[in-house]
């Protein structure tokens, strides 16, 4: 064993959760190690080749506004940006960016390698070292062991990874990749208690086989829109993409072979998502349907593969070419790369609390698919979180949280560490109690003074917010003093004289005056609930000792160490009654500390 020089933060996973942690770790002043795989596959999109979409944009805006880098990234790799849900409201719109996913991973490896107090390389983590039950260290494979006081560990879905394909299954990570098969095991001796979750990815297709004449052209929409509160870089549409639909012959494909599916086979254990079914899945639970959308997208400006969106599939080889080659404009479709599912370790995220902080080991922190999650969007966000924890622990200041209140980043986090997950986690508007507040446009208006305050935001972002601000509150003030408010609200021509506003504080100046009462009955709400979540709960509470709880909750609240009287009532088995027993025994046990003191 070769002992190394100290780092403050070992990183373990190059993707996107990974990525955003080391960033935030190392622009926070500590010396941080980046250790990945393979160098080749940082900020990789194994999956769909896109940043943002519903529920999605959201967090994209977010981690930007905190000051983190996945919004600048894609505003540098855009083929095409559209808004999705513009016939709805806008507490679901949503922005969503075809993305060049070579030139995405080239923009955030040089952005890793650049970083100050950042060193990256490649190689394999072994073990988590402790001492006295505190993170003190990695082992490599390669018998290297490096000191450090706090770990963030964002495998992905490399952890003993199976990619599965019919009958055929072998070890692997996604796209060829190595798998990640030692790491489970000091996991374990850890005290994690591991799951087998599934995801999956459809064929890539060679786009000079496919006739886009037969499809529908989905062009981006102009201007293109940047994820980035900086506007540093304006994203340009360079390529389409296309849509058409399954149809009776490849659905009859599909059914004659499902006993050849692993999925319904039993080969495949994993638990996968409900929201993101494979075709075959889509097919079985939806009988009535006769048809289904593929999208087809690019993958690169100017590489040939194409990524079907909507035929995920891990059925035979055979099966998926005839199944392919039966959708319109398919006809003579050659894949370069077949479907596949993959399957791998991930933890309870009830095991961490929503700092992202392991409950059991003082220094060590999960994020991104480690904790159950899909999608890059997601795991940005827990990177960022986990990483600006693990900063405030090395310096022994209180965590970093976001309530659900403030950003969608907060209900992800609370979600996952009070509610915990049974299948792969995906963000969706649904899931946001004020998603009207928790608009993707007003990102930079909840968050850049926190993200500025933590170290993370820049004096630069922090202008651009403060100067949209005061325009949107200028051209309300204006309308108001000049007597225009009515007529604007009837929706006749204004003459705003000399008023100098950008489009995007005007935007957000017209959504607050045509929802106002919307947005004061949420405010409301968003009051009520903030007693419960401002009441917190010190962490050395022995449950146990609370006769006057159920032994359910004492046993999940004794487990899940909820920080908050807000969160303690989201966990499962948690009933009111039984939080309003603890408000009384909290509310005594503090009058007698006070009458002590």
């Amino acid at each position: 064993m070769t002992k190394e020089t100290h780092f403050d933060v070992v990183v373990i996973g190059a993707g996107h959760a990974g990525n955003e942690a080391a960033l935030a770790c190392a622009r926070l002043k500590h010396k941080t190690l980046l250790i990945t795989l393979n160098l080749d596959a940082i900020a990789l999109m194994p999956c769909n080749p896109s940043i943002g979409g519903t529920g999605k944009s959201q967090l994209v805006r977010e981690v930007d506004a905190l000051g983190g880098q996945m919004a600048l990234a894609i505003d540098q790799a855009t083929l095409q940006s559209r808004t999705l849900n513009t016939g709805k409201g806008p507490a679901v719109h949503s922005l969503r960016a075809q993305a060049d996913k070579r030139v995405y991973q080239q923009v955030m490896t040089a952005v890793l390698f650049s970083e100050e107090n950042l060193e990256v390389r490649q190689g394999e983590a072994r073990e988590i070292l402790t001492e006295n039950g505190r993170v003190c260290g990695v082992l490599t494979m390669t018998g290297s062991m490096i000191p450090c006081r706090a770990v963030v560990v964002a495998s992905g879905v490399y952890l003993n990874s199976s990619v599965i394909i019919g009958d055929v299954s072998w070890e692997s990570g996604p796209q060829g990749l190595q798998p990640a098969n030692v790491l489970s095991k000091s996991l374990k001796e850890l005290g994690f208690e591991l799951r087998r979750f599934k995801t999956g990815t459809p064929a890539r297709i060679d786009s000079r086989s496919i006739d886009f004449s037969l499809m529908e052209e989905q062009a981006g929409e102009e201007p293109a829109e940047p994820f980035s509160f900086l506007k540093r870089q304006q994203p340009k549409n360079l390529l389409s993409c296309y849509l058409t639909w399954t149809n009776e012959r490849t659905h009859n494909i599909i059914r004659q072979n499902l006993h050849r599916s692993p999925m319904f086979s039993g080969a495949i254990k994993g638990t996968g998502a409900r929201y993101c079914p494979s075709i075959e899945d889509k097919i079985h639970r939806f009988a009535d349907k006769n048809r289904h959308q593929v999208f087809l997208e690019p993958e690169t400006e100017h590489g040939i593969e194409w990524y079907a969106q909507g035929l995920s599939s891990s059925l035979p080889e055979d099966v998926q070419r005839a199944m392919y080659q039966s959708v319109k404009g398919l006809e003579h479709a050659v894949l370069t790369r077949l479907a596949y599912a993959i399957e791998y370790d991930c933890i309870d995220p009830t095991e961490l609390s929503p700092a992202l902080h392991a409950r059991r080991v003082p220094g060590l922190f999960f994020a991104g698919q480690i904790n159950g999650t899909s999608g890059y969007e997601e795991a940005a966000a827990q990177g960022l979180i986990a990483g600006i924890n693990a900063s405030l622990y090395l310096k022994n200041k209180e965590p970093f949280i976001l309530t659900r209140d403030k950003a969608y980043i907060g209900v992800l986090t609370d979600d996952l560490s009070s509610k915990g997950v049974d299948e792969p986690y995906r963000m969706m508007t649904g899931r946001a109690e004020y998603r009207l507040s928790l608009r993707q446009n007003n990102a930079d208006l909840r968050l850049t003074q926190i993200g500025h305050e933590l170290g993370l935001a820049t004096d630069e972002r922090l202008f651009r917010m403060e100067k949209k601000r005061k325009e949107s509150e200028a051209f309300i003030s204006y309308l108001k003093d000049s007597g225009q408010m009515d007529a604007y609200k009837r929706g006749e021509e204004i003459h705003l004289e000399n008023l100098d506003i950008t489009p995007e504080a005007r935007k957000q100046a017209e959504i607050l005056l045509k929802y106002d009462g919307y947005l004061q009955r949420e405010a409301a709400q968003i009051k009520a609930a903030s007693a419960m979540e401002n009441y917190l709960i010190p962490d050395e509470i022995d449950y146990s000792g609370i006769s006057s709880l159920r032994i359910e909750a004492r046993q999940k609240l004794s487990r899940l160490r909820p920080v908050s009287l807000g969160q303690a009532g989201r966990i499962p088995g948690v009933t009111p009654a039984d939080v309003a027993v603890l408000s009384i025994w909290l509310k005594k046990a503090r009058a007698d500390q006070n009458n002590q003191e």
